[in-house]
């Protein structure tokens, strides 16, 4: 039976929580804000500026921002890209592709998810400015470089900011996925 997104991006969380526990003997941790909540974080109780455990979590039920999107834009966004960012809450995740390493993008709560949807609409408006074809960015490199899903046939390409897509790199999210490795820090 052939995988599904749906499928191949929890065994990637799965992948990336299990490396961490083998790694670290514990779930990933970052500093708490109480201005910046989440349902990924696991430590009961916690205090400001503490170390707290997360992990990524379904989305239950999930956000309706793409949606929104949709309808404000007057175009159909593609379901792999709704997918990929309402599957789950999770802080990023850093990955290893055959093209290098790499930040893969994921919100954190419902105030992450309205910051993505306005710097999506920048991205779309550049692209409808500059007469190229529809993407949208669900990761990233160290460098200047990022992973866009061509919104028509989602295929995933390589882009800079302002420029034409450089190089395709897979011919679909799932494909993209399948080719990552975890990296736990």
């Amino acid at each position: 039976m052939a995988l599904s997104l749906t499928d191949t991006l929890d065994r990637f969380f799965d992948a990336t929580l299990t490396a961490q526990l083998d790694k670290y003997g514990q779930e990933p941790s970052c500093t708490y804000d109480p201005e910046w909540p989440s349902p990924c974080i696991l430590t009961e109780d916690p205090v400001e500026g503490s170390s707290v455990r997360w992990k990524p979590v379904l989305q239950d039920p999930t956000s309706d921002m793409f949606t929104r999107l949709s309808e404000a834009l007057e175009l159909e966004i593609h379901p792999d890209i709704v997918t990929w960012y309402t599957r789950c809450w999770s802080d990023h995740l850093q990955a290893s592709h055959p093209e290098g390493e790499l930040t893969l993008l994921f919100c954190w709560n419902e105030e992450d998810m309205e910051r993505l949807r306005a710097n999506l609409l920048g991205h779309i408006m550049a692209k409808q400015k500059q007469r190229q074809p529809l993407s949208l960015f669900f990761a990233c490199t160290d460098g200047d470089e990022f992973m866009t899903l061509n919104n028509e046939d989602g295929s995933i390409w390589l882009e800079r900011p302002g420029k034409k897509p450089l190089r395709q790199l897979a011919s679909s999210l799932q494909a993209f996925l399948e080719q990552l490795t975890p990296i736990v820090e």
